[in-house]
C-alpha cells in the first residue's frame, strides 16, 4: 500500500473482532491509488468491509488524526 504511492503510514488501529483502520496521508490521488492496492491485499487474504478517502478533513477532523 505505502510502496504503491507517495504516502505516508500515520498509523493502524485494530479495532477488534479482526477489523483494522489504517490511516496514511498523502495527495487525494496517491491516496485512492494506496488504498486501492491496499484494499487488493487485503482481499486476498480476507473480506474487505469499507475504503474510504477523506479529501480534505475539517479542521476539527484533522486535530484527532494522528500526524505524519
Amino acid at each position: 500500500m505505502v510502496k504503491a504511492a507517495n504516502v505516508h503510514l500515520i498509523g493502524y488501529q485494530q479495532i477488534g473482532a479482526g477489523y483494522v483502520t489504517v490511516m496514511v496521508r498523502g495527495d487525494v490521488g496517491a491516496v485512492k491509488a494506496a488504498t486501492d492496492v491496499g484494499a487488493e491485499a487485503a482481499a486476498r487474504v480476507g473480506e474487505v468491509v469499507s475504503v474510504h478517502v477523506i479529501p480534505r478533513p475539517h479542521a476539527e477532523v484533522e486535530i484527532m488524526l494522528p500526524k505524519a
